[in-house]
């Protein structure tokens, strides 16, 4: 095989051969190129130590990504690329990282400490493809595997238990029986890791082309109640209501696989109906209904999305989505609309929209989406008419109702908000004329 570099990487190449040092691209860009696949990150490893590497590329950018560990980023033409020291990990710490690292010449001591053998590749046009644990065999074969032993790998990161879902579910590849005992065994560990690591797999494995399929790994390796164990909550619920043909979770896993690539969608498709075992009930004819669970299910997913340290904007607009999914069940009239377009923020309708278009998809047929249609397009024509929908719309400021003698404090905002009210039925009297008498009656009345 003979792999074509960028001329960034033939650059540093070049650098590294002239003064003498060996060079390889390595790990995850090897295993794109041999799938087919454009790599996203180029990766290179060098028997150059980090100082040599910083004298090296003394005329370019260079950044001391993880010098401790041997991974310097030199910038060439406004590209990041890491070139990392061969080396062996020691001791490894609270399962997550080494204590200590060794560097070394030997390119097989350093693939040798790599996660999954579809990663550890490495190539040059001298060598071609090192391959010292089979790990093309396995990308054929299409299987998750450790280097080594399974146990050794998830003890010394706990991490990689997760991300050899995420590489399963990425590739649509099988994880190997052993590799997946392990995974099971050791599972304990996860609790040793950080939100944040945790939160940014289940991000990829949300973000992949059937994010179902990473879910329902999770959840048959026991791995899910180290993560959501409110998920499990869902499984083999069923829902004994005509309009669902499956249970809580397949209804969520179908749901989650008809939206499209976008992380907030996708985590308000996974959580739209994580409430509803919390409130099912039967009533006098079989039919079980979920009364509320739209609400419970808005809180369920912003406690959970806090607990894995997501940002407050993912949240909330999570929360809403989730809360808002059922809004085309109820009765329809413009100040209602003008409400929910105020509370969702026109810029989340046409997820919230996806997310309902997706609910229906993944319930019994046959699929009606009129409802949903109906809405959108009541949502757009009030939009395009410009009409007030929230405090701001507002002809009259705090400033004014100060200047009728209301003392600054919430009293304020209870004003601007009844006058609101008003102008949503009458967008008419959206003058400040109009407003500041509504004002004074008010307050007359009051007093």
């Amino acid at each position: 095989m003979k792999i074509k570099y960028p001329k960034e990487v033939e650059i540093i190449f070049e650098r590294l051969k002239s003064s003498g040092y060996s060079r390889y691209i390595v790990g995850g860009c090897v295993r794109d190129i041999l799938l087919g696949k454009e790599p996203f990150d180029w990766d290179i490893c060098t028997d150059a130590k980090p100082k040599d590497i910083l004298r090296i590329f003394e005329d370019f950018t260079t950044i001391p990504t993880g010098l401790k560990h041997g991974t310097i980023t030199v910038v060439v033409n406004n590209r990041n690329f890491e070139i990392t020291t061969f080396r062996t990990d020691k001791d490894y710490v609270d399962n997550r990282r080494p204590r200590d690292v060794e560097f070394t010449t030997d390119i097989y001591e350093d693939l040798k400490r790599r996660d999954f053998t579809i990663n550890a590749l490495a190539y040059n046009e001298i060598d071609g493809l090192i391959d010292c644990f089979n790990g093309r065999s396995d990308l054929n074969n299409k299987i998750i595997r450790t280097v080594g032993n399974p146990n050794e790998r998830f003890n010394e990161d706990a991490l990689r238990i997760i991300r050899g879902v995420r590489f399963s579910a990425q590739l649509g590849f099988e994880i190997e029986e052993n590799t997946a005992l392990a995974m099971i065994e050791n599972r304990e560990l996860l609790n040793n890791l950080s939100k944040e690591r945790i939160r940014e797999e289940l991000v990829k494995i949300l973000l992949t082309d059937r994010p179902s399929y990473g879910i329902r790994v999770l959840v048959s390796l026991k791995l899910m109640e180290y993560i959501m164990p409110e998920i499990l909550e869902c499984v083999g619920f069923e829902q004994k209501n005509s309009n669902h043909h499956k249970d809580v979770f397949e209804h969520i896993m179908e749901v989650l696989d008809n939206t499209e690539k976008d992380i907030i969608l996708r985590l308000a498709a996974l959580f739209h109906d994580i409430g509803k075992p919390k409130c099912f009930t039967v009533d006098e004819n079989g039919q079980g209904h979920f009364y509320g669970h739209h609400k419970i299910s808005a809180e369920m997913s912003e406690e959970i999305l806090t607990r894995l340290k997501f940002d407050n904007k993912t949240i909330d607009t999570v929360r809403i989505l989730v809360n808002e999914h059922m809004f085309r069940y109820g009765s329809l009239n413009k100040k209602r609309i003008k409400k929910f377009i105020n509370k969702v923020g026109i810029d989340n309708l046409d997820r919230l929209f996806k997310l309902q278009i997706a609910d229906i998809r993944g319930s019994a047929p046959p699929h009606d989406f009129t409802h949903v249609e109906y809405l959108k397009n009541e949502c757009i024509r009030i939009i395009s008419e410009k009409e007030p929908m929230t405090v701001k719309d507002l002809n009259i400021s705090g400033y004014d109702i100060m200047n009728l003698g209301v003392a600054q404090g919430k009293e304020i905002g209870n004003i601007l908000n009844y006058l609101l009210e008003i102008v949503l039925e009458s967008p008419e009297l959206n003058e400040k004329e109009i407003l500041v008498d509504l004002v004074k009656q008010k307050l007359k009345c009051t007093n």
